[in-house]
This record gives structure tokens, C-alpha cells and sequence, in this order.
């Protein structure tokens, strides 16, 4: 047994072979591993990593199961709660959530609960486990529209209570965000996507691929036509944002979103691809997010040397500290307190550089944060041939727009009750990033169990 206040260290790819390749970063616990890990809970009366935990997981009641070496049970745990563990374990920032209120990381390191989870969905994955339904059919139709984190979480808690439950999915693969934006070296997509979206649809859930919402049919339709007796919106917010400054429309400029799109679910980096990617030797990812330091490692992969602009200094990058720690590993380099002022390109309109300025910190702005200021005659010329800009995306107005009396505010998106999903729309209910704009998979899947409750009680009447 180690020292009680550190964390079993967790085994990773080299750094200098993983920038060559897509395979997964982190490898995760063994059995061994995570009871040792596990042997490190508190086992808390009133726990504080439960509240902090979007979708209210008993994270400790779990953790005792893997400590006795009973995988199946702490993984039924983890379901009742949750329709996808092996997701969150790997993507989760849980130093903000569960991990950040743990008992233990206030002299120590916190327990490592989401590498706990993480292992205990993998488990379950290789021998087969599938979460338990027990509720008996109720005969009524729900539509969930988006088969991202907020759809497949809505989606699994109505099945295991009874209802009828269809997903529509845009595009020609389900799991939205999960299978189009994030990389596979941080979220297998075979290995680990598609097992949870199979265990949704082991619950009794269809899933129907290429159905647009707004130009396929209609949320009235679905009500009106094809018998629903609710609609959950969790379609996402998959349109990019620019900056809006001279030169964003040339060759090589692309949204993250685009980016990330092409490499994941197209799989652009490959020989045979359909829709190559860019061979790029120098690329600049405009922005700090998680979705930078994804387009920013995923370029590299690409064979480019890829440098990350970003406006504020470290301390302010919202990007998960393990992301850029596992970036700069990678050998990204990270330009800080600089900001694009145009971007630059050849006679044939293709990208060359990008003029940028450097910034210094002022007084804090509206959201806490010191608001970046130019320094004076600070220009400069970054050479690169290719921009990602990662700023940030809104909801597609397409499902607010061919809806009756579904009320969005100014940014375009849903407005809908954080409690139970409610929308102005009787019998429609929304959540996750269509709500919130851009926001993390855990909180999506918190909107989405929020709101299959609201559907069953609104059912219920």
C-alpha cells in the first residue's frame, strides 16, 4: 500500500510515440490498480464528491464495490445514474467536479474517481455487463432529437422507465459530439463510443441515422403526425464562431468544429479517405479551450508543427490542466498572451501567416477574468499555412426556427428550465448545449437526466 495521500499513478503512451499516432493517451487502471485506488476513499457520510457530480452518481457506493473486487455491482451502481461511464471516466473534468470536492484532496490528492469509473465501464465492457431495466412499458412515444451525451442520457433514463424512446440523429452516425469532436486518442471511438451507444439501444432505444430536424420533418410533425407524446431537444451547438477579421475566408482557415469533424468521424487522416485533410506544416489553433488543445494535437498527429494562440496568459486557458500538460508533453508550443489581427495569404488565396499582437493583462472583465489589452506597437507576423480558429460554437437556429412557439434568446438558443427541461412548447423539452450553448458532456448529460424526468412527470399527469 502507497502513501494514502497520493493517487495510484496511472500509465500513459509515451509522449514522444503518441504524437505519432491516434491511439488512446491514458491506459487506465488494472484491477489491482483501481482496488488500491478505491482502498483510498473515505467512504463519507455525507458526500461531498456526490454533489459536486452533474448527474449525482453514488460515487461512493461504487468505489467500496471496486475495493471488495465486486465490478459488477459498482458498475450497476454507476448505471442507475449514468448511460455513460466509459465517456465520462475518460473526458470528464472532474478536478472541477466530484474530484474537486473530495475530503481527501484537501491534504492530499483527491481520489481518483473518474479513472475509477472509467475502469469499471471498461470492465463491464469486456465481459459483457449491460445496465439492468426493470420498468415495465407504459406505451407512450418519445422523440430525442441529437444523439449526443444530452440525447443518449434522456434517451436510456425513459427506457429504463417504460417509454418508447426514438433518438434522430443529422448525420450518418450516432453519438454527435462524442463521435465528431472529440479525438480518438482521448475517446476510442470503437472501442468505447460505440459499446455505450449499444447499451442505450440494449435499454429498447431506436436510433434513426440522416433525419434532419427542421428539413427531414418537423418537431410539430413528430407531435402532430407521427403520434410522439414528447420531444426532448439535445441537438447540440455546432455552429463555429469567427473572429471576424480581415482575411478569415481564405484557403486553409478552418473552424475547429470542421476540423475535428473531418479527422474523426470522416477519418481524413487516412490514405483512402473520401475528404482528405490538409497536409499542413505549420498550423496556429486560435483559442485555449478543450477544443483547441484537441485540433491543436490532433494537427499534430497530422505531421505539423502546431502553435496554440491564445489571448490571456496560462493561468486564464479554460482547457482542462491535464490537456495542456499532455499538449505540451506532445511538443505544441504554446503562444500566450497574443491575438490575430488578420490573416494573411498568397496571389492564389491560400494562407501564408497571421498578423498578431501581443497583449497584457488589464483589470478584470464581466466574467472574472483580467480582460487581455494590445501593447503598443507589439506586432508580428506568425508564419502558417493553415488557422484553426477555436472559438467557441452556437446552436444551428434550423430546429428553433421551423418550430411554433419555441422561445430561444439572443444567442440562439433554447430557453428551457434548468429543473426539468421544460421549453415555452408544451410537451417539448430541451437541454444540453442547444441550452447552454458550448459547455462540457458531463453537464449535457446532467440536462438530459433532468429533463427525462421532467418528460416522465409531465407523462404522468
Amino acid at each position: 500500500m502507497g502513501d494514502v495521500n497520493v493517487k495510484v499513478p496511472v500509465r500513459e503512451q509515451d509522449a514522444k510515440e503518441r504524437a505519432t499516432n491516434f491511439k488512446e493517451v491514458c491506459l487506465g487502471y488494472n484491477q489491482e490498480e483501481a482496488q488500491e485506488e478505491a482502498s483510498r476513499c473515505l467512504n463519507c457520510k455525507n458526500a461531498r464528491c456526490i454533489l459536486g457530480c452533474p448527474v449525482a452518481i453514488n460515487i461512493p457506493g461504487f468505489i467500496q464495490e471496486v475495493k471488495a473486487g465486486n465490478i459488477e455491482k459498482a458498475y450497476q451502481i454507476i448505471s442507475e445514474s449514468s448511460a455513460l461511464p466509459a465517456v465520462c471516466g475518460r473526458v470528464c473534468p472532474q478536478e472541477t467536479q466530484c474530484e474537486g470536492q473530495c475530503v481527501r484532496g484537501i491534504k492530499g490528492e483527491a481520489v481518483s474517481i473518474g479513472k475509477l469509473e472509467r475502469f469499471v465501464a471498461d470492465w463491464a465492457s469486456e465481459h459483457g455487463i449491460k445496465p439492468e431495466v426493470t420498468a415495465e412499458k407504459k406505451g407512450k412515444k418519445v422523440a430525442v432529437i441529437g444523439s449526443g451525451p444530452s440525447g443518449l442520457t434522456c434517451a436510456g433514463d425513459l427506457a429504463k422507465m417504460g417509454y418508447n424512446v426514438t433518438i434522430f440523429e443529422a448525420l450518418h452516425e450516432p453519438g454527435g459530439v462524442l463521435v465528431y469532436g472529440i479525438p480518438e486518442f482521448r475517446l476510442p471511438k470503437t472501442d468505447v463510443v460505440a459499446k455505450e451507444i449499444e447499451n442505450v439501444r440494449s435499454l429498447g432505444v431506436k436510433i434513426e441515422t440522416n433525419v434532419v430536424i427542421g428539413k427531414s420533418i418537423t418537431i410539430d410533425e413528430l407531435i402532430e403526425e407521427e403520434g410522439f407524446d414528447a420531444v426532448f431537444v439535445g441537438s447540440g451547438a455546432g455552429l463555429p464562431k469567427f473572429m471576424g477579421i480581415p482575411g478569415e475566408n481564405a484557403n486553409g482557415v478552418f473552424s475547429a468544429n470542421e476540423y475535428l469533424t473531418r479527422s474523426n468521424l470522416m477519418k481524413s487522416f487516412r490514405e483512402d479517405s473520401n475528404t482528405p485533410i490538409m497536409k499542413s506544416k505549420k498550423v496556429a489553433v486560435v483559442g485555449g479551450g478543450n477544443v483547441a488543445m484537441d485540433a491543436a494535437r490532433t494537427a499534430l498527429r497530422l505531421g505539423a508543427e502546431v502553435h496554440i494562440v491564445y489571448r490571456r496568459s496560462e493561468e486564464e486557458l479554460p482547457a482542462r490542466v491535464e490537456e495542456v500538460h499532455h499538449a505540451k508533453e506532445e511538443g505544441i508550443i504554446f503562444d500566450l498572451l497574443t491575438n490575430p489581427t488578420e490573416i494573411l495569404s498568397d496571389e492564389k488565396g491560400w494562407v501564408t501567416g497571421m498578423k498578431c499582437v501581443r497583449m497584457e493583462l488589464g483589470e478584470p472583465d464581466e466574467s472574472g477574468r483580467r480582460r487581455p489589452v494590445v501593447v503598443p506597437g507589439s506586432e508580428f507576423v506568425l508564419e502558417a499555412d493553415t488557422v484553426i480558429m477555436s472559438l467557441g460554437t452556437s446552436p444551428n437556429p434550423l430546429i428553433s426556427s421551423t418550430t411554433k412557439g419555441l422561445e430561444v434568446n439572443k444567442y440562439k438558443c433554447i430557453v428551457a428550465s434548468e429543473e426539468n427541461g421544460a421549453t415555452s412548447k408544451e410537451g417539448v423539452y430541451a437541454g444540453g448545449d442547444a441550452v447552454t450553448g458550448a459547455a462540457t458532456v458531463i453537464l449535457a448529460m446532467g440536462a438530459g437526466k433532468a429533463a427525462a424526468k421532467g418528460i416522465h412527470e409531465f407523462l404522468s399527469k
